[in-house]
């Protein structure tokens, strides 16, 4: 499917949105302001501004818009009370961007090198687009730095501290299964937060973790004040040509190496009715927020259920498809699909609610989104799971799991330290 083909960095943005305490604030060219229209509104304004032709063949981001929206920007959306306080240091939404870009296929080793001038225009433009390119090329023509000898820096296993215990975990569970059993909900994603202190710098920290865990939909975002490291292997959206495409996930195991047992978990996993339940209420949901801005008939499912095998798990995905009503946008996209229902729960604003009242932490980016949307109509995000929130020498991620009738309690619990392994690795460096 060409997932994980293209890779792209830019840096030096020329504008960016943020939404923070209930304000939006643009900064463009050195002059800021804020505004009191909704944030995607605003996002919407910028985006129309700033347009380049999009032609066959085009790579699928070549300049544009990059950031995040934290799930805490859910309740905003939805406009509900939230209980836990949103942490100032981290908007619920923001963008930067970028008039240059340089991207990789790794399928063709090709290199491409693209500006656009934005945002000048005219000659102005013209005369941008040239001194940013120049200035790029140069960059990526000086000789890499000489590797010399490194000590790597890990944190003690014994300083990355949870805040649930296993046996408040297990009752948070007992807690889920009844509001199921009540009829509150169908399904829910409960998870648990570690933090831990560090001084490694967040771009070698993040080129470890991908060493470690390599997927299609890792990104690194950094701002003034903190910087995300993702190695998500979950899509969230992609929209090129107006056909969008959800990859929900649900179900986990590990993957051991060792080939008998690893065709038994995969055995497991496949046959596991639990996990085809919550798989397919994941699917209908994610069906039903594409209805409300694809063309209706056009929804598909195009695979409703396969296992892919990553370095250090197993997990189960679906594929949905839909093409984009004529008067809706990629925003209006982001707006009807967002948070993704993977990572809430079904139905998803009272899990949402209950989420709020069994989780002791605030979540900020964690099942949050992060992408782009280009200058060209194109857009991808991810799910923002196995991904570490970076701010000074404070380190913090989250991992969970969906929660359904029939689930065992201790069995959640464990498939949650199945997934923190790949980022307890690369930050201890212990298996």
């Amino acid at each position: 499917a060409g997932m994980g083909r293209y890779s792209f960095f830019g840096s030096r943005p020329f504008a960016t949105l943020s939404f923070q305490q209930g304000r939006v604030w643009i900064q463009e060219e050195g002059r800021s302001h804020t505004s009191s229209a909704s944030p995607l509104c605003v996002l919407k304004d910028m985006l129309a501004r700033y347009k380049i032709k999009d032609s066959p063949g085009l790579w699928p981001f070549l300049c544009g818009a990059v950031g995040f929206l934290s799930y805490d920007f859910g309740f905003s959306l939805e406009h509900f009370q939230k209980r836990h306080k949103t942490l100032d240091r981290v908007p619920e939404l923001c963008f930067s961007f970028y008039d240059s870009v340089v991207a990789k296929d790794h399928h063709t080793d090709e290199v491409l090198i693209f500006s656009s001038g934005w945002p000048r225009s005219g000659v102005g433009r013209s005369r941008r687009a040239k001194e940013r390119l120049d200035e790029m090329r140069q960059r990526l023509s000086r000789p890499a730095p000489a590797a010399g000898r490194q000590t790597e820096e890990f944190i003690d296993p014994r300083l990355v501290v949870p805040n649930f215990s296993r046996r408040e975990y297990l009752e948070a569970l007992r807690r889920v299964k009844a509001h199921i059993a009540a009829g509150d909900i169908y399904q829910l994603n409960l998870s648990q937060k570690f933090s831990a202190r560090s001084s490694l710098d967040s771009w070698s920290l993040y080129r470890r973790l991908v060493q470690k865990f390599p997927v299609a939909f890792s990104a690194f975002f950094q701002e003034k004040d903190f910087s995300i490291l993702s190695v998500s292997p979950e899509l969230f959206l992609n929209c090129r040509g107006g056909v969008v495409t959800t990859r929900p996930m649900k179900g986990t195991r590990p993957r051991t190496g060792v080939a008998r047992k690893d065709r038994l978990l995969k055995k497991e996993l496949w046959s596991s009715a639990k996990e085809k339940a919550e798989l397919l209420m994941v699917v209908d949901l994610e069906r039903n927020d594409l209805g409300r801005v694809c063309d209706y008939r056009s929804i598909k499912v195009i695979h409703p259920r396969m296992i892919e095998a990553y370095r250090n798990v197993f997990q189960v995905t679906a594929q949905v498809q839909g093409r984009l009503h004529r008067a809706k946008d990629r925003v209006d996209l982001l707006h009807a699909c967002f948070p993704g229902g993977s990572v809430t729960g079904c139905p998803k604003i009272r899990a949402m609610e209950i989420i709020e009242e069994l989780e002791p932490h605030d979540r900020g980016i964690y099942t949050g989104s992060l992408g782009y949307l280009s200058f060209h109509d194109t857009m991808a995000f991810n799910i923002l799971i196995r991904s570490i929130f970076r701010e000074k020498d404070r380190l913090s991620f989250c991992v969970g799991g969906g929660i359904v009738a029939d689930s065992v309690p201790s069995a959640e619990y464990e498939e949650t330290l199945v997934k923190a392994r790949a980022l307890m690795q690369a930050l201890t460096g212990r298996p």
